[in-house]
């Protein structure tokens, strides 16, 4: 029922842990293919998908060219486009499932999800920041790509799918459903907070607002990207 997609780029550090965690679902049935999409890693990424038994696809690097690229790969009538260091909690598989009989049997319009924020980080900060991207949420009804999409692939088609933008693809696409086809269920997509911890919680949550910032000024997703520091460009 669901095609999983995975943009990578040397992802090796997280990749196998995403993949653990759609295990359940797979042995239950719902999730019936598993693409990863890579943008020509350099290190184990490959044999870590080659182990897993999943399907591989070669693709340009940019989140949204890989992102778009699986999707049209994918076999099945739901997408779930998940982050390489990105792990679903637990149980996660029972809430997508009962959001996909719902949207299926039209007892509510048809509608993407997205998975609670949470980082794999111990502290104030990443507890701080948890809290403030629940209050975006509430507020705006605003998920980020790491906090994944489950979404039917004709909805999928009718908004456009992913465009091949260098940085900020995750909001592009969610901007162009309704607050109304904007769901969040309640398991949490706990993300890796090694580039938090790299960069320094501030600097980096500063960084990001401000390429929010320039994306709804419309500059060019290329001048995004730079600001970003091109991490488009080097990994997934």
């Amino acid at each position: 029922m669901i095609t999983v997609v995975i943009p990578t780029l040397n992802a090796e550090g997280g990749l196998a842990a995403t993949l653990s965690a759609l295990v359940p679902a797979v042995v239950e049935g719902l999730v019936r293919e598993v693409i990863v999409v890579d943008g020509g890693s350099a290190d184990r990424t490959l044999k870590i998908a080659d182990q897993a038994g999943v399907d591989v696809l070669a693709s340009k690097p940019g989140r949204g060219v890989q992102l778009a690229a699986g999707a049209a790969r994918a076999r099945f009538p739901w997408l779930l486009f998940l982050h390489a260091d990105t792990v679903l909690e637990p149980g996660w598989e029972r809430e997508a499932a009962a959001f996909i009989e719902r949207v299926d049997a039209g007892k509510r319009e048809p509608a993407a999800a997205a998975f609670g924020f949470a980082l794999d980080d111990t502290g104030v900060a990443p507890r701080l920041l948890e809290r403030l991207v629940e209050l975006r949420n509430l507020l705006f009804r605003l998920p980020y790509g790491d906090q994944g999409l489950l979404i039917p692939k004709a909805l999928y088609g009718a908004v456009g799918g992913y465009r091949p933008l260098a940085l900020m693809e995750d909001v592009d696409i969610v901007r162009r459903l309704s607050r109304r086809q904007r769901i969040l269920l309640r398991p949490k997509a706990v993300t890796s907070a090694l580039r938090y911890r790299r960069d320094g919680y501030t600097r980096r949550v500063a960084r990001n607002q401000l390429c929010l910032l320039m994306y709804f000024m419309r500059m060019p997703s290329e001048s995004i990207a730079r600001m970003h520091g091109t991490e488009a460009s080097r990994e997934a």
